[in-house]
């Protein structure tokens, strides 16, 4: 590979023990250099796509991979809309090939995909050689293809057995059993994978699936949610430990999603508090751990009464903090917080009908406001100088006193798309919501900010847990009936910038679209 990932040299600096309390910032409102015109990124920025294994791979059921937690939770009457489930996904099982050209012909640097510990080792008892076969293809393919895999080892598909027979993540030995499957992968192709992410997301799999109910396994206690996310957050540092032990030169790091909690009335302290909390457990209570090696003595006591502390052992936090590479940031949208709930709330969720309840246990009394800002289909505030605070924020108060490099690894919308009868999708507000956060990085990058790279999610339209096959996000069509994959108006889009790297300036009108001199989907932008 021509990318350098590896950390030769890179000096590894240990978390100073000492968390930071909430401050609030205000949202930018005045326009920048970035704002209208060509945008260039840095040399050597790296233009990627993401995926899950449950969301794309399909074959839940072949070559010897069983259950994982999201099998049995898509089951669950009302727990996904339409019943869905992941069985045949996208396919990429058998796709990958064509997949993989796909990404090549777009110019598309790298591929983030995660690896299925129920594949890998089904039942979470022996290893599964068909499973480890599987990635060892993949991984063959991009790097003929001159992509570089950008592996993630766990995105929520525990298996179901350690869900069943072990009390899943609530189970402190889950994250030894963690740290034991990413030496596995390892020792398969850990001669040809460079970049290693642990967890995707923890937040998700702790307090979507273990508090609020709307993700796999669906359990709704405080208790065992902060249970679950003290010991993904072990599970992470153990890994990180081993990995590191076999490979000193590896790019090693985690992926945490963010959001912007602002004060609905920054001159209101009950506002102010009703923020604090929802950073605290939404921001904080990873961040924290994993990169200062203390959790905040706010958040503690927001949720004392539901016992994080009596899982935290001595040694815990060092294990925690061990030094990272890459921080990867997903983000979305950000969040207007106020103590008085509003009149009329933004919906987000899926609209299922199973019973569920508030992901955060020390969010009593806090809500969220609408702004007035554009939505996505999701109804998903669309905030991309959110992201611009977001990154400088980490920047000063986490990766940067520690070397450690920032990558936005996931960023993206759904839209209502249309498809023609090609099956094309003009999809320019997904275009534009890509257009304005890339822009939004790059104030970042001129504000300081360490930030190496994007990964649009996602490169395929695919399952998107409680939503089913309900919304889309893909840079790519896919017609789950035929398994046909199309390049969106905002694929074709961001194969030009990744080709470029740089954001062009963007027209009034529709971009039409053909092929380039190299092969790939293009789009021409009108000065």
């Amino acid at each position: 590979m021509t990318l350098n990932v590896k950390t030769t040299g890179t000096l590894r600096v240990p978390a100073p023990g000492i968390a930071l309390p909430y401050t609030p910032t205000a949202p930018r409102t005045a326009p920048t250099s970035n704002t209208a015109g060509a945008v260039p990124f840095p040399d050597g920025f790296l233009w990627g796509a993401a995926t899950a294994a449950y969301q794309v791979e399909g074959a839940a059921h072949e070559d010897g991979r069983e259950d994982s937690v999201w099998d049995v939770f898509a089951k669950v009457p009302g727990a996904v809309l339409n019943q869905d489930d992941g069985e045949v996904a996208c396919d990429q099982y058998h796709r990958y090939p064509a997949d993989v050209a796909l990404m090549k012909d777009l110019g598309i640097k790298a591929y983030r995909f995660s690896t299925s510990w129920a594949r890998v080792v089904p039942g979470g008892r022996e290893v599964n050689p068909a499973g480890l076969a599987y990635y060892d293809r993949l991984v063959d393919e991009l790097l003929g293809a001159g992509i570089l895999p950008w592996l993630t080892l766990y995105h929520w598909d525990l298996p179901q057995a350690i869900e069943a027979e072990s009390n899943g993540w609530v189970n402190r030995d889950t994250a030894y059993r963690f740290r034991d499957y990413a030496v596995t992968m390892h020792e398969a192709i850990g001669d040809r994978v460079d970049v290693w992410t642990t967890l995707n997301e923890p937040w998700c799999a702790a307090f979507l699936g273990y508090t609020g109910g709307q993700h796999a396994p669906g359990r709704q206690s405080r208790e065992d949610g902060l249970a679950a996310a003290h010991h993904l957050s072990l599970g992470h540092g153990l890994a990180v430990q081993a990995l590191r032990e076999r490979a000193p030169e590896a790019n090693l790091g985690i992926t945490l999603n963010f959001e912007v909690e602002d004060p609905l009335n920054p001159d209101d302290p009950a506002d102010v508090d009703a923020a604090r909390r929802l950073d605290g457990g939404f921001t904080r209570i990873f961040a924290d751990p994993i990169l200062r090696g203390a959790y905040p003595e706010d958040v503690l006591e927001d949720v004392r009464e539901y016992g994080l502390e009596r899982h935290i052992q001595e040694g815990d936090l060092e294990i925690i903090s061990t030094p990272i590479d890459s921080l990867g940031v997903n983000y979305y949208h950000g969040n207007a917080v106020s103590a008085k709930p509003a009149e009329r709330p933004l919906e987000g969720g899926a609209p299922v009908t199973r019973p569920s309840s508030s992901p955060f246990p020390g969010g009593d009394g806090a809500y969220t406001h609408p702004r007035g800002l554009p939505v996505t289909d999701q109804n998903w505030e669309v905030q991309p100088e959110g992201l611009t605070r977001l990154l400088l924020r980490l920047q000063q108060d986490y990766t940067g006193p520690r070397g450690i490099a920032l990558y936005v690894t996931e960023n993206g919308s759904a839209y209502d798309d249309v498809a023609g009868p090609d099956g094309f999708v003009d999809d320019q507000e997904r275009l534009a919501f890509i257009d304005v956060h890339l822009r939004a990085i790059k104030d970042a990058i001129d504000e300081g900010a360490d930030v190496r790279g994007y990964f649009g999610w996602s490169l395929l339209d695919n399952y998107e847990w409680a939503w089913g096959y309900g919304k889309r996000f893909g840079l790519v069509r896919v017609d789950y009936e035929t398994q046909e994959r199309t390049v969106k108006a905002s694929g074709r889009w961001y194969g030009q910038v990744a080709r470029a790297n740089a954001v062009p300036e963007r027209s009034a009108t529709p971009l039409p679209h053909g092929r380039d001199d190299n092969g790939g989907d293009k789009a021409v932008s009108k000065a």
